[in-house]
């Protein structure tokens, strides 16, 4: 029956990457792909799906509980931002600076701001809810295939500034800290040749994939192939009302300030959103037409996306506690060669089954890398080789951050997410056989 438990894992998982492929929401495909696995592997099926402790209802209510505060007040602060066309003045300001003549530049620009505010350390979900309303308003403006926007979001959020860019905040890069006592800048100079080779390669594929839409002669609106976009962009706008560019930016600055001057202060992202939701309704006052219809717009924009993730995690957890997974767990640190060799790969794989590289992370910290600690590795390098390797297969279509994307950006699996694999998973795998081979010399 073992054998059939670990097909029932990888049934599992290719049914719910099937099921998102083919459009069935991810709150359906979670539980089925679920079921699938708790069936194959022999586990008690109420117990599994709805019991009260490890099971597919208490991992989504958990993520809920810990994660459903930042979505409602991203979306709200997010709200803000678009009704009062706060993003336009932002965006004008950013058309501005760097001018229209170079559609390139742009998309450099959106990544730039989307790395600052990771390197800061504003969660990955905050900078999505803050960045698309603008970014899109920008791609619309400058005529730029909105399937496009993944790479430079991607590029700036979820690769350098998540894996490998020394002393970066994110939840990736800090997990090992507990469970190895490394530091956010272990083995410095693998996380700079890391970085380096993230950002060339992204800029590159940034260039090659807007030059070949020029020429290709495609629009803004090219990726709805003639549907209605339901997630559009306001039309014209009336630019002598608009909030002034010191307006405009007060809220995320001071969403920042208090994020960077009080990063030890626990939940203090709550605080922070708070405080810059509350200054929002203050300065846009007459600027939007209603505060309740903006507070009840972000509250409605953050339950899809919150339960859609929860729904991913959920679906994570039941596989990670199949007996089928287990099995896997162990044959994946048994791959025979070089230790550090097994140590990524033993990274990716992980991060590919459960959809999530904090979730591979938590696992590799938890179960499997005292083990290569052990065989005489240097914590700092199991430090960076689990992270950056950990990227290599995280942007698959049951990933929570790529369901969220999707859901707040209005693309899809069809259009848009191939560029979210190549920007992180292909563009991680590149960084981590540099990384790899930069660690033979080094350690």
């Amino acid at each position: 029956m073992e054998i059939l438990g670990i097909i029932g894992v990888f049934i599992g998982i290719l049914l719910i990457i099937w099921f998102s492929v083919k459009g069935l929401h991810i709150i359906i495909a979670a539980p089925l792909s679920a079921l699938v696995v708790i069936l194959a592997n022999q586990m008690d099926i109420f117990g599994s799906l709805v019991g009260q402790e490890n099971s597919f209802m208490t991992a989504l209510a958990g993520f809920l509980i810990n994660n459903f505060a930042i979505f409602l007040l991203g979306a709200i602060l997010a709200q803000y931002m678009e009704k009062s066309n706060a993003t336009v003045s932002i965006a004008n300001f950013i058309l501005g600076k760097v001018g229209m003549g170079s559609k390139y530049m742009i998309m450099v620009a959106i990544m730039a701001i989307a790395a600052l505010l990771t390197y800061g350390g504003i969660s990955l979900f905050v900078v999505m809810f803050a960045l698309v309303p603008l970014a899109k308003r920008i791609f619309k403006q400058m005529d730029i295939n909105w399937e496009l926007f993944p790479i430079p979001f991607f590029l700036g959020a979820g690769t350098f500034t998540m894996s490998s860019l020394p002393g970066n905040p994110s939840v990736q890069n800090a997990i090992p800290t507990t469970a190895l006592g490394t530091s956010l800048t272990a083995a410095p100079i693998l996380g700079l040749i890391g970085s380096a080779v993230l950002l060339a390669f992204g800029l590159l594929y940034m260039k090659w994939c807007l030059d070949r839409s020029v020429k290709n002669g495609e629009h803004f609106d090219t990726y709805l192939e003639g549907k209605v976009d339901l997630k559009g962009v306001a039309g014209d706008v009336d630019e002598s009302k608009l909030p002034s560019i010191w307006l405009s930016l007060a809220p995320i600055v001071t969403l920042i300030a208090i994020i960077l001057i009080f990063s030890s202060v626990a939940n203090i992202i709550l605080v922070a959103l708070a405080a810059a939701i509350i200054l929002s309704a203050i300065l846009y006052h007459s600027y939007i037409p209603s505060q309740n219809m903006t507070l009840n717009a972000g509250a409605t924009g953050a339950i899809m996306p919150a339960f859609s993730t929860s729904s991913s995690v959920a679906f994570g957890s039941v596989l990670t506690l199949a007996p089928g997974f287990a099995v896997i767990q162990q044959a994946i640190t048994s791959i025979p060669g070089s230790p550090v060799i097994g140590l990524a790969a033993s990274s990716a794989l992980l991060s590919g089954i459960t959809g999530s590289a904090s979730g591979a992370i938590g696992i590799m910290m938890n179960t499997l890398a005292p083990d290569y600690i052990a065989m005489g590795i240097d914590p700092e390098l199991v430090h960076r080789i689990t992270v950056i390797a950990a990227a290599t297969l995280t942007a698959m279509p049951h990933s929570g951050v790529v369901i969220t994307f999707n859901n707040l950006t209005g693309l899809s699996i069809k259009h848009g997410y191939i560029h979210q694999f190549i920007i992180t998973n292909v563009a991680h795998l590149l960084a981590l056989i540099a990384v790899l081979i930069a660690s033979a010399f080094l350690y």
